[in-house]
């Protein structure tokens, strides 16, 4: 008899344990136990093995194992399932929609019109000619390896993934920074969606969504990277000088002028790096949802692995973090020129 067996013996619990016990398929470790003859031979008192679900298990059978802990969250997710499916269909299809059409329409526009249009706004948001002949470069690497179109994918599903963090991000960062109440509530959900693992997010979307849709891999990639922005436009708004803002309301302004014309300029400096952040995250994810249909540069990678090709993995890592070194450097040198504006 072990330890735990005398334990509810001793509390008295020993008919109802029995009473609850339930003939199902041992575990692994059950099996191991009962070869090794664990359930019949007294372990020691320094090697009390841990009051686990699984142990108490062993000396109580109404105490639930930890597989029927992982079998009831499973079953929970899949009651809601349909009633999910009804509600998040109609209101992310529009997000399919827009990833469907970017792909397609970055797709769609040559190399020689499309790259120079990249330079032009690559030149407009970081006045550097140094980082837009960096990126002519680069482009011109990618395409020269064949790589252009992977990348041009990787390229659209980032712009849309971001440009969308960016209008969901910065009203909750605003929202966030104005009451403490809800910045209480937020940042919890935040400090979850940024520590999760990054396949964890893949797992109950692909019960919810079609593999072939897009918005799976692009809710995805919005939940990961959100969250630099919003943490980074609360804070920016939250740093603004409040002399600042009592010089604002001397002035009479309304709450509106004031976040619009005050407090916005002044945290864009802090908002800019969020949307940095913002866009390495997305890149980031995009590799990943390649699990899940993604396509661009993910694929190369997914396919390295999958076929043990070394070259096609290694030269599809390089092309990635080409992107991401282009990614930043713009964003970076566009976020230098704000911060030159304002001083």
């Amino acid at each position: 008899m072990g330890f735990y067996d005398r334990f509810f013996d001793t509390l008295g619990l020993r008919d109802w344990c029995d009473s609850e016990k339930v003939d199902g398929p041992m575990t692994m470790t059950e099996l191991l136990a009962r070869s090794q003859g664990a359930d019949s031979v007294d372990a020691p008192w320094w090697d009390i093995p841990f009051p686990s679900l699984d142990n108490l298990n062993n000396a109580c059978h109404a105490v639930s194992r930890t597989r029927d802990l992982t079998e009831g969250v499973e079953q929970g997710f899949l009651d809601i399932k349909t009633s999910l499916q009804f509600v998040l269909d109609p209101i992310t299809q529009p997000l399919s929609w827009l990833l469907d059409g970017s792909l397609y329409l970055f797709a769609a526009i040559p190399w020689w019109t499309l790259i120079p249009a990249i330079l032009i706004l690559v030149y407009y948001v970081s006045r550097s000619i140094g980082v837009t002949l960096f990126v002519a470069l680069s482009f011109l690497f990618l395409a020269f390896i064949d790589h252009y179109s992977y990348s041009i994918q990787t390229l659209s599903i980032i712009f849309v993934c971001t440009v969308l963090s960016v209008l969901f991000g910065v009203p909750l960062g605003i929202a966030m920074s104005k009451s403490n109440t809800f910045q209480k509530v937020m940042i919890p959900i935040l400090d979850m969606l940024q520590t999760l693992p990054s396949f964890v997010y893949l797992i109950p979307l692909i019960f919810l969504f079609s593999i072939t849709e897009s918005k799976l891999y692009g809710i995805a990639i919005i939940m990961y990277a959100i969250v630099p922005v919003v943490r980074l436009t609360d804070l920016g708004i939250r740093l603004v000088d409040k002399d600042v803002i009592e010089a604002a309301d001397a002035f009479g302004m309304s709450r509106r002028q004031k976040l619009f014309g005050v407090e916005i300029p002044l945290a864009l400096p802090n908002i800019m790096a969020g949307v940095n952040q913002t866009i390495m995250m997305a890149l980031a994810m995009v590799v990943i949802a390649s699990l899940v249909s993604a396509p661009g540069l993910g694929v190369l990678v997914l396919r390295g692995i999958r076929n043990l090709e070394l070259g096609v993995g290694l030269v599809s890592g390089v092309c990635i973090v080409l992107l991401a070194v282009v990614l930043d450097r713009v964003s970076k040198a566009s976020l230098a020129r704000i911060n030159t504006s304002q001083d």
